[in-house]
């Protein structure tokens, strides 16, 4: 990832805690759960691995590709998972945005420059903003209301089980997201 290195080691963190909770989410005993959260203990590892300081650590060119052929795994998942829950197609945005992420690293191998910003911001990696930003905006309004739920015994539910977490932990990525594409 480009800019200054401390941002980008923030990012790393928040990433990886976000995809250290998700898998801690995937012990839940509901079925779709585990599946959502294994989705985005990826999306939170993998976005982790690729918002590594680049004046820290510049992977091979082997690693894009890689990177592109994993979330384009992730992508085709979530598209099929799609069928049954809508919650996927934004699963299906966010492996695409990180496949289109990686071709873009892997187009410039001199990416540190300076990505032709005097150009603009490219169509897709504008049209990827705008849907981050609002899914953002309308995840930050849906975390505020959340409820305290209870286990079905009467107790307070697990680590892996909390809604408002996973919602956060939702919003998280998302503001990852959008810091991942502005710099791009």
């Amino acid at each position: 990832m480009h800019g200054p290195a401390s941002p980008g080691w923030l990012l790393v963190a928040l990433c990886a805690a976000t995809g250290a909770y998700c898998l801690l989410r995937m012990r839940s005993s509901v079925v779709e759960q585990r599946r959502s959260a294994g989705g985005e203990a990826l999306m939170g590892f993998g976005m982790a691995a690729m918002a590594v300081p680049a004046a820290v650590f510049s992977p091979p060119a082997w690693t894009w590709p890689l990177y592109a052929a994993v979330f384009g795994a992730a992508a085709l998942r979530a598209l099929w998972a799609a069928r049954t829950n809508a919650h996927h197609l934004h699963h299906l945005v966010g492996a695409s945005a990180m496949v289109y992420m990686a071709v873009v690293m892997a187009a410039s191998p001199g990416h540190h420059a300076g990505h032709g910003m005097t150009s603009g911001v490219p169509l897709v990696t504008g049209v990827l903003l705008l849907y981050f930003m609002g899914y953002v905006l309308l995840s930050g309004v849906r975390l505020i209301p959340a409820p305290v739920t209870v286990a079905a015994g009467g107790g307070p539910l697990g680590w892996g089980d909390r809604p408002e977490l996973a919602k956060a932990c939702r919003l998280s990525m998302g503001i990852a997201m959008v810091a991942m594409l502005i710099t791009l």
